[in-house]
């Protein structure tokens, strides 16, 4: 339960950016089940995951890509506001909107910059070499989702911030508070 009501649109957009990893993480797990999804090495020969340790490090960055996503629910849900009880030290305090708002602000321009660059080469000669132009194009398809993980961040933080904050915002002139939008739909 939050302290103030959560917008459907923000608790469902929350629900909403764990799903947008979830296609890259399932290519990449292709790969470590054996499958070369279509990439070729620098022979022109199907790739492979190279070693257990790489494919290890792969599953560790799908399932760590995939626990940071999920992270957004901190968003919407009450644990969001105040930290859970079985958290050893501070379980049961009030998160400061800041301790939130900072980090969920800076992980979104992050993911912006860093889906940027990665998508910098997709359409020109200097992209991964695949057998086919449909293994691109699943390749491709898969992680296009992540160029709105960073934007969909934003918008839930300024979403968290707006209700985290609104005790703070008091109308000109002491006149008393109207009922707000912002709680619709």
């Amino acid at each position: 339960m939050t302290e103030h009501p959560v917008p459907r649109w923000a608790y469902r957009l929350a629900h909403v950016i764990p799903l947008l990893t979830l296609p890259s993480g399932l290519w990449r797990l292709g790969l470590v089940a054996g499958s070369s999804m279509g990439m070729l090495d620098d022979n022109r020969r199907p790739a492979q995951v190279e070693s257990v340790g790489q494919g290890v490090y792969i599953v560790c960055l799908t399932l760590f890509s995939e626990a940071v996503a999920l992270t957004a629910f901190g968003m919407v849900k009450g644990w969001g506001e105040v930290v859970p009880r079985w958290i050893p030290w501070i379980g049961g305090r009030r998160v400061a909107p800041y301790a939130a708002i900072i980090p969920a602000t800076l992980g979104g321009l992050a993911l912006i910059a860093i889906w940027t660059y990665g998508f910098r080469d997709v359409f020109s000669r200097d992209f991964i070499p695949f057998s086919s132009d449909a293994a691109a194009a699943l390749m491709i398809s898969c992680y296009a989702p992540l160029q709105l993980w960073g934007p969909a961040l934003l918008v839930l933080t300024w979403a968290y911030w707006r209700r985290r904050t609104a005790s703070t915002h008091q109308p000109p002139s002491g006149h008393p508070v109207s009922a707000s939008p912002r709680s619709a739909d």
